[in-house]
């Protein structure tokens, strides 16, 4: 063992079977590690990392409701590291060699399906470094804050390339998207591409917002995305893609998250950890 100190985990896995054996197999290669929750849907990972703070999480890849890779984006934007650092991030998924070779590019620690006792100890002390050299920062309160911080943008920024690298690269569409066909009654109304502001995804819907109405379509936005224009259309949430010609300011909170005002709209749309590289001075 490299250290014998108490931890903390949650698991997020939708097949209590696995779940169960994961526990199981890490309680014999890490009696310390103490398992707060065992959740079986992403919604539910997400609600109850933020409200127990564990040391370590354990995401399935593939949940209900957020996968495990959504779970993680959410995560990193409502986690505040000032108050504890970001939980290491343990991926287990059934994903073929393709998607391995994308977790091992990032520096993301994985485990495949079904976990084996040797490889789950070598991701234990991995761990257990990771978090005795954060237990070694946190000794100066300086240090721990900038560490905190440098953790969690390494994370963002693993997380977002790992996407990328599993999502593939979007070809550019051979022709974008002009009008979006959108029901106003019983009238079927062509909304011009270039008049909308934003898109946002709301329940069943996508939300098509312009300077003078809203529009709601039954498109996915992951649908609808591949058939934009991306030097135009920025993706700035997991649910909402802008007009970047309507951006007027993007501004930060006290906390450090960010924001963005849109011409001729009140209020503002928040940004992910995720994008925010997007608005990097040129």
């Amino acid at each position: 063992m490299i250290m014998t100190a108490s931890a903390t985990a949650l698991i997020a896995e939708d097949e209590p079977l696995l779940a169960a054996a994961l526990q199981a197999e890490l309680a014999r290669a890490w009696p310390a590690l103490q398992v707060l929750a065992v959740l079986g849907d992403g919604q539910a990972a997400l609600s109850q990392a933020l409200l127990l703070q564990p040391d370590v999480l354990f995401f399935d890849i593939r949940m209900p409701g957020l996968s495990g890779l959504e779970a993680a984006t959410e995560l990193v934007d409502a986690w505040d590291s000032r108050q504890k650092p970001f939980p290491a991030l343990v991926f287990v998924t059934a994903y073929e060699q393709y998607a391995v070779q994308a977790f091992e590019a990032q520096a993301l620690d994985y485990l495949l399906k079904p976990v084996q006792p040797a490889r789950l100890q070598k991701t234990v002390s991995k761990l257990q470094l990771a978090l005795a050299s954060r237990a070694q920062d946190a000794t100066t309160s300086e240090a721990s804050a900038g560490s905190d911080g440098a953790s969690l943008e390494a994370t963002v920024r693993q997380l977002r390339q790992l996407l990328a690298s599993i999502d593939g690269p979007k070809p550019a569409p051979a022709m974008p998207l002009r009008h979006i066909a959108a029901s106003v009654g019983a009238t079927l109304r062509l909304v011009p591409v270039d008049e909308v502001v934003y898109f946002e995804a709301a329940d069943k819907y996508v939300r098509v917002l312009t300077r003078e109405r809203e529009y709601l379509i039954r498109t996915p936005l992951k649908d609808l995305l591949p058939q934009l224009d991306a030097s135009v259309f920025w993706q700035i949430h997991r649910g909402t893609v802008v007009n970047n010609r309507f951006i007027e300011t993007m501004l930060r909170d006290e906390a450090g998250k960010a924001f963005v005002t849109l011409v001729g709209l009140p209020g503002r749309l928040a940004v992910s950890r995720l994008y925010v590289h997007l608005f990097r001075p040129m």
